[in-house]
């Protein structure tokens, strides 16, 4: 059985371990209200500017556009927005799997571009060829950031060098809801939306050239799909932060629970014999 001094030294572990968590899950639930309400904000531009899209390709008929046909490559580029620092449970790993075990990609095919380290150190390991790292925008996601990233990508796909774009984050549903989510940005796929399922489609006509309107109107679909991946990530990495701590708050007060019974049995016991001692002592000179 442990000494008491070895309890009530892992008793003060504990308990300064405690102190740190609680000061963490207070500093991510501050964060988690501002990332939450960006992350709420953009959404409905999130949304309406994918349906919008998807709306238009319905519509435009068998458009021939690069943007439309997969690249002469086999190689697919995946933005995996991660977080730059760990103690968020399962947030990091599960993004990670999300991409290692998708069925038919492999280490040959699969170009990482990082928005965060843990993913960024966890590909490497993996022996995944991480192509860009731009860590530095999950702290503050912008859009003129996602724009930046969506321009490097749309040089590599137009130069051939990637056939697919993907991106993978982690949705923001509420704050204790998650989902590692993997969203294929190009070639853009034409989806009918429900709401056309049973109405007959109209082709669209374009006041410019509809070629001319696609290569404008690409862009900024990819970046503000990237800029909506950045903003629910950030929400996400706070609220399974949050999460983790409180769970490790929980869990340092049971073992601190624990120790403190058994200090105090410890403790009686101590006295028990002690007194056993001094009785018979007594005894003994009587």
């Amino acid at each position: 059985m442990a000494s008491m001094r070895d309890i009530k030294r892992r008793k003060g572990s504990i308990q300064s371990t405690q102190q740190i968590t609680k000061a963490m899950k207070l500093v991510s639930t501050v964060k988690l209200q501002r990332a939450r309400a960006n992350a709420e904000h953009s959404k409905a531009y999130f949304n309406c500017m994918y349906q919008t899209v998807n709306s238009i390709l319905v519509r435009v008929g068998n458009l021939q556009h690069r943007y439309l046909q997969p690249a002469s490559s086999d190689k697919k580029a995946v933005i995996v927005i991660s977080s730059n620092r760990g103690l968020a449970g399962g947030y990091n790993s599960n993004i990670v799997k999300l991409v290692t075990r998708h069925p038919g990609w492999n280490k040959e095919n699969v170009l990482i571009y990082a928005a965060g380290r843990k993913g960024r150190d966890a590909f490497v390991r993996e022996g995944y060829e991480v192509r860009m790292d731009r860590s530095d925008i999950i702290k503050e996601p912008s859009y003129p950031d996602a724009m930046a990233l969506c321009s490097e990508l749309l040089q590599a796909f137009a130069a051939g060098e990637i056939g697919e774009i993907y991106l993978a984050y982690t949705a923001f549903r509420n704050t204790v809801s998650h989902v590692p989510t993997l969203l294929k940005l190009l070639p853009v796929e034409k989806k009918a939306l429900p709401d056309h399922a049973n109405k007959p489609e109209v082709l669209m006509n374009f006041e410019a050239e509809d070629e001319k309107v696609l290569e404008m109107i690409i862009p900024k679909y990819v970046a503000s799909l990237i800029y909506g991946g950045l903003v629910e990530a950030a929400a996400s990495e706070n609220g399974a932060r949050m999460q983790a701590m409180d769970s490790a708050t929980s869990n340092a007060e049971e073992m601190i629970s624990d120790l403190t019974l058994k200090y105090n049995r410890a403790r009686q016991g101590s006295i028990t014999q002690e007194l056993t001692e001094i009785i018979a002592g007594a005894e003994a000179i009587s």
